[in-house]
């Protein structure tokens, strides 16, 4: 890692660009207000993946795979917190903070712990299929029963949080989607940012959830038309 960097990887970028998004980074921020005042500028928030979340961590990381940064760790629960009204896309790491916010558990490495197959990549992991289940918002948005995704985790979700649901599960039971009761909240443990699937449609509900409350904080604010969503940077 090289001190005082972030980055981005830039198919996030284009992929909310693709869906009719306008992206915006979020830096790094370390105090409530300054998170306060950049949410209220944005319409949605995408959390995106990321290294190992220690947040509610069952067991520990496994040394091949580095901590977050605690800076990240910070300003992630402080953008959350500040748009916790707006729509949420999490990805991975996003998911699994997502579900550790609200109480929820993370296995260290879901591969020693809950005697699961390989879902990391680095490991020999490959494509694999998950199950979705029917009559979830993540349905709705997907249209598909069942889908072959990526493996690039070697956490995952142990318990789930309050106000959350799983939605997808993998063939050995390993939590591969969740969201909230209302739909506003999705987390995909599969990186959907690649433009080539049908995995794009999570960036276009998201950005079609985030333009209906923009259109309505836009009217009360007589404000011209700001950006639909919000990426968000890892650390590097």
């Amino acid at each position: 890692m090289e001190e005082g960097h972030q980055s981005l990887d830039l198919r996030y970028i284009q992929a909310v660009e693709e869906v009719g998004g306008i992206p915006v980074i979020v830096p790094l921020l370390k105090t409530a207000r300054a998170a306060a005042e950049f949410a209220a500028l944005l319409d949605g928030l995408i959390i995106t993946g990321g290294p190992g979340i220690l947040r509610a961590l069952i067991g520990a990381l496994p040394p091949d795979l580095p901590p977050v940064d605690p800076r990240r760790d910070l300003s992630d629960e402080l953008i959350y917190r500040a748009a916790a009204d707006q729509p949420v896309l999490g990805v991975c790491y996003g998911m699994q903070f997502v579900n550790a916010m609200a109480g929820g558990t993370i296995y260290g490495d879901v591969q020693a712990q809950a005697d699961a197959m390989v879902h990391s990549a680095d490991r020999g992991g490959t494509q694999h299929e998950i199950r979705i289940t029917q009559n979830s918002h993540l349905h709705a948005v997907l249209n598909v029963e069942k889908l072959t995704t990526n493996t690039r985790h070697i956490q995952a979700v142990a318990d789930v949080g309050a106000g959350l649901r799983a939605t997808a599960r993998a063939e050995d039971g390993v939590i591969e989607a969740l969201e909230s009761d209302d739909g506003r909240i999705i987390g995909v443990q599969f990186h959907p940012e690649p433009i080539t699937g049908a995995e794009l449609a999570l960036f276009g509900d998201l950005t079609a959830g985030a333009s209906r409350d923009s259109r309505s904080a836009r009217n009360r604010r007589n404000s011209l038309p700001r950006s639909h969503i919000i990426t968000y940077p890892l650390l590097a």
